[in-house]
């Protein structure tokens, strides 16, 4: 009978109490995570910082413009009070996009969550994704031939109403806000749906059972449950909106002037990239500063 000495050195093998190394879950974590980072700092946070230093010259560093450090970029919203006036067009535009998609999104949702099941859910899944699968442009100036002036849309309430007038309303802030929302109603429609379908149905039959209206079960039950994901979709979609440009040049004409499209002006026309550069990380400030103030809201709407 082999003694209990002989038993051990069996288990534990010649070399120790482990036969190999295992290295730490830190250095694991580490290892998975440094080609993501990698990559973002290569193509993100540089060109980001490369951005910033040139928000502070005081020309191109491209041109042949003698460069001088200075903060008179900084200085543009005092300079040219004009923009203040865009800036608020860019927020109030960006708040109108938010708020419909939420609305809208959400609903979409709930009825994709709760009202659909097997194909007909992936089938929808599926047409909710299909503006990502074409080109933006495209889908922008699609909406041109629907909003003009005899248009799809005015083609089609003259079949209904032959002497009605012309109802385009093309180049103007609605339109930039209609093809806004289209743009980027698909986002809070997957975030929202991610969060409800985590809803156990229990819950809602339980509700039911007590006598809960439908209109109960929104306000009560759904939306505070799936708030961290319509939160997540109200972000995703107002940090974008505020900085787009191709809606409000294309559907906007010229009442579609924003921050976007001073921003874009100020690299391809102007070619002034610091100028351009200030305004961008302005806005950044500007954008982070709202969430700020209302991160309490939107923490206790998360853990709610």
């Amino acid at each position: 009978m082999p003694n209990d000495q002989t038993m051990n050195h069996a288990v534990r093998g010649p070399s120790g109490p482990r036969a190999g190394w295992t290295p730490p879950q830190w250095v694991a974590t580490i290892a998975l995570l440094m080609p993501t980072y990698a990559w973002l700092t290569l193509a993100v946070l540089l060109p980001l910082l490369t951005m910033f230093c040139f928000s502070f010259l005081s020309a191109t560093p491209m041109g042949k413009a003698p460069l001088v450090f200075t903060l008179k970029q900084y200085r543009a919203f005092i300079d040219q009070p004009y923009l203040l006036n865009i800036g608020w067009t860019s927020l109030v535009i960006g708040f109108w996009t938010t708020l419909l998609c939420a609305v809208f999104g959400f609903l979409a949702a709930v009825a994709l969550a709760r009202a659909t099941f097997g194909r007909m859910r992936e089938t929808l899944l599926i047409l909710i994704l299909l503006p990502f699968w074409t080109n933006g442009l495209v889908r922008v100036f699609s909406w041109t031939m629907v909003l003009r002036e005899n248009g799809f849309l005015d083609n089609l309430v003259h079949l209904v109403a032959p002497d009605a007038g012309s109802i385009s309303f093309l180049y103007t802030r609605y339109a930039v806000v209609l093809g806004l929302v289209h743009g980027y109603l698909p986002y809070m429609i997957l975030t929202c749906y991610i969060a409800l379908i985590t809803i156990d149905d229990a819950i809602i039959e339980a509700a039911v059972s007590l006598g809960a209206r439908w209109w109960t079960v929104l306000f009560k039950i759904l939306i505070p449950m799936a708030a961290p994901g319509l939160i997540s979709g109200c972000v995703l979609i107002f940090v974008p909106v505020i900085g787009s440009f191709m809606e409000p040049r294309i559907l906007g004409g010229k009442v579609g002037v924003t921050m976007g499209t001073v921003i874009e002006d100020q690299f391809t026309q102007a070619f002034n990239w610091p100028l351009g550069a200030a305004l961008s990380f302005t806005l950044l400030a500007v954008v982070l500063a709202i969430f700020a103030t209302f991160s309490g809201v939107l923490k206790r709407g998360a853990a709610a």
